[in-house]
């Protein structure tokens, strides 16, 4: 497979003081190797795939480039649907602002774009949205919420934090609150939306804040927010509750056991039933119990050999939530000191949740393709689940499907890679695979079914 993605990119200049990056992205910036991500030289030699195998296929019925902005084109960022309808974030080209863009998925073949939200912050981007229906005292209905974050913390128009807004009709969205960190902090970048015990939580992954408030604010943070219109903030997780974190942590250089210092924090988060799961970069998913939302339970986390990176992305759960699937978004696979590989995805069991005990590794083709130099584009990115069927977005990789049926032996029985393919996120929805694709927007496949291979 080697030189098949016969891409580059060259590495964005890190100043010290993360907020005077224009453009930067959530991923490391404070460690030198912050991608600045979007399509660049290389990608017009990507080579547009679709494979299934004999019990897996599908085909691409609808590609929709999100629709201009004042004339602007943003990059698309990650993609959620719900109840019919589709919600795409925006990345940070050409100034950012693109807000979130909704779409009827009424005709799967044939997405529509019908409402704009989250557009109304100057200076920043709209990564993640999570819309569910939450039933509380104050709100009854569907509830989106966004994450925002600021392209430069410089900037006194912009603030961080997340939005939430009212789509029980996606065609009339009603903004209902906002929830803002301070103003050091870019913001969050990735949420979870979950109702617990008639409370309407979202936890929310906030990069570098407790780095840059000196401890005030926290990475990890479950903000309240069952009224809408009055998000309150519950709790906030302290990395230096583990034994293996010294008190004088400064928020991102963890002297590790292992003897390096280490890059920690929190990139995304997630709940599965009343457990929380935190993609804390190298300090691995750490996971909590939730259960009391005002005082969560440290229960374990995943560790990593010395020679890995950990770079802890995002998570998905399999089998009722005793298989946990970590993706590891590694884009510098030369740095010293470890393996040279871009990121891989390891699955776990967590039937014990206080020691995850790590079944296998999942690696594409494209792991070990690191003759063309430093770029993003090789590593997995984001993981969903459907049954025993894994899917992983992979940039430029496009999205991948892997049989899970035996998690200690993955296997990949589909590949789906679109013209200059820069694939952010992908969502299963019914039948439907929906992906989001950087430069060229939303994508939809259909599931073909068994026997029924597509080339």
């Amino acid at each position: 497979m080697k030189g098949k993605f016969l891409l580059s990119a060259g590495l964005a200049a890190v100043i010290g003081l993360g907020g005077l990056l224009p453009t930067a992205s959530a991923h490391d910036e404070l460690g030198g190797d912050t991608i600045e991500k979007g399509t660049g030289a290389g990608y017009d030699n990507i080579v547009p795939t679709i494979e299934g195998s004999k019990n897996f296929g599908w085909e691409e019925i609808a590609a929709e480039q999100i629709q201009m902005k004042d004339g602007v084109q943003n990059n698309t960022a990650d993609v959620y649907a719900h109840n019919g309808f589709a919600y795409t974030g925006t990345h940070t080209k050409n100034g950012g602002e693109g807000g979130v863009r909704i779409w009827d998925l009424k005709d799967p073949s044939n997405p529509k774009e019908i409402a704009v939200i989250a557009d109304d912050i100057p200076g920043t981007w709209q990564e993640k949205v999570i819309v569910k229906r939450v039933h509380t005292k104050e709100f009854k209905g569907d509830l989106a919420v966004v994450s925002v974050q600021q392209l430069n913390t410089h900037n006194p128009n912009s603030k961080g934090g997340f939005l939430l807004y009212d789509v029980t009709n996606p065609y009339e969205p009603n903004k209902l609150g906002f929830w803002e960190l301070d103003k050091r902090v870019r913001g969050t970048h990735e949420l979870y939306l979950t109702v617990q015990k008639g409370r309407a939580l979202v936890l929310t992954a906030n990069p570098y804040a407790d780095y840059y408030t000196n401890g005030e604010q926290k990475d990890f943070q479950i903000v309240d927010v069952s009224n809408p219109a009055e998000p309150q903030t519950i709790y906030q997780f302290d990395p230096r509750i583990l034994a293996e974190v010294p008190e004088d942590f400064n928020g991102y250089h963890w002297n590790a056991p292992d003897g390096k210092v280490r890059p920690v924090f929190n990139h995304s988060t997630m709940v599965d039933k009343h457990y929380a799961y935190l993609s804390f970069w190298d300090l691995g998913t750490i996971i909590l119990d939730i259960r009391n939302p005002e005082q969560p339970k440290y229960l374990g986390r995943t560790t990593y050999a010395s020679d890995q990176q950990g770079s802890a992305h995002s998570t998905a759960l399999a089998r009722g939530g005793n298989i946990l699937i970590e993706t590891r978004e590694v884009y510098n696979p030369t740095k010293e000191g470890y393996e040279e590989s871009y990121g891989y995805t390891r699955i776990f069991d967590i039937k014990n949740k206080k020691y995850p005990k790590l079944l296998s590794e999942f690696k594409t083709d494209l792991v070990d393709n690191i003759e063309d130099g430093v770029t993003f584009a090789n590593t997995v990115h984001d993981p969903k689940v459907q049954g025993n069927t894994l899917y992983l977005s992979h940039y430029a990789g496009g999205v991948r499907a892997v049989d899970i049926s035996n998690p200690k032996n993955p296997v990949e029985i589909g590949k789906y890679v679109p013209e200059n393919s820069n694939v952010w996120g992908v969502f299963v929805d019914r039948n439907y695979i929906i992906a989001s694709d950087m430069g060229t927007g939303l994508k939809v496949l259909k599931k073909l079914g068994h026997g029924r291979p597509h080339k």
